[in-house]
């Protein structure tokens, strides 16, 4: 397969892995399984895979790092934490607007507040877009329910600025998609898990086996491991925008099908904010006379 075709492989991988964890996400609520066990699911998993990979490589150095400790805890912890509990309030729907809709706003706002990072005019355009999708979408679920957001939503929210705040650190760190991978899961391991089995409530008993067992493969290799991966290598060979641009559609995707797979509502205000912020994000005018970054690469190469 040419580079070109390889990159759109890996993109549609981590697009049905990205959109997977929204549905087996919301799944997780539906299972009784809370924020808590499927957190000490997903780490305890990825831990004790990468962590004798790690030992046999010799490669343990970055772990001591504060770079790789602030990366867990952001990333990985309070990410997973916020983001698994917002599921046991909304629909899957309001994933795909308040979190994954959110996402590119957040990341050009901490990329603003950490390192003065400016806006540029798609980002400006975004927001207008994002702002009137909201105004719009608040509006039509006041007349429809008398209440404009929910709990959860914040908790999208927030878990959309702690993915934003971790995306700008990486980039600015420049750290391999390995070392941030291992890191996130070593580093939230090691300080979750002890205090999951000291002090938190557990409720393992309750959810049948199977569904723990499909919960903890999924989060802990495909999520954790396999979708960074695949999405480093997407990016390798198509370009950042190119290949970020496809990969959002994903949880927008599982919004769709969570109505028929998990009989939960669409009505008319979830259907503005997922066009509203489907918009916003991708921001398709951008693909406007935007040429495609293997083909500027051949043709530099001609001119040469």
């Amino acid at each position: 397969m040419s580079p070109r075709y390889q990159g759109y492989l890996f993109v549609l991988i981590t697009m049905c892995i990205w959109g997977g964890f929204t549905l087996t996400a919301r799944l997780s609520a539906n299972w009784h399984i809370s924020a808590f066990d499927i957190t000490a699911l997903r780490f305890a998993l990825a831990f004790f895979i990468l962590m004798p990979i790690l030992i046999y490589k010799k490669d343990t150095a970055f772990l001591w790092s504060p770079k790789a400790f602030s990366l867990a805890m952001i990333g990985g912890l309070g990410y997973c934490l916020v983001c698994y509990s917002a599921f046991h309030y909304v629909p899957a729907a309001h994933a795909a607007i308040f979190l994954n809709g959110f996402i590119p706003l957040c990341t050009a706002l901490m990329a603003w507040l950490l390192y003065k990072a400016p806006f540029d005019k798609s980002t400006w355009a975004s927001v207008l877009i994002m702002l009137l999708a909201i105004g719009s979408m608040s509006y039509l679920m006041y007349q429809e329910t008398g209440i404009a957001f929910g709990f959860g939503d914040f908790l999208f929210f927030i878990s959309a600025l702690l993915w934003g705040t971790f995306s700008v650190l990486i980039r600015q760190w420049k750290l391999s998609a390995w070392h941030s991978m291992a890191s996130v899961a070593i580093w939230s391991a090691i300080v979750y898990l002890p205090i999951y089995l000291l002090f938190l409530p557990k409720n393992l008993s309750e959810p049948e086996p199977m569904h723990l067992l499909l919960q903890s493969i999924f989060h802990g290799i495909f999520v954790v491991i396999i979708a960074t991966l695949t999405y480093v290598e997407a990016i390798k060979r198509l370009g950042a925008f190119k290949a970020g641009s496809i990969v959002t559609l994903a949880p927008f995707m599982a919004a769709i099908l969570a109505v028929p797979l998990l009989n939960e509502p669409l009505s008319m205000a979830i259907i503005c904010g997922l066009l509203g912020m489907a918009i916003g994000a991708l921001q398709p005018w951008r693909w406007i006379g935007r040429k495609d970054p293997l083909q500027a690469k051949l043709a530099q190469k001609k001119q040469s």
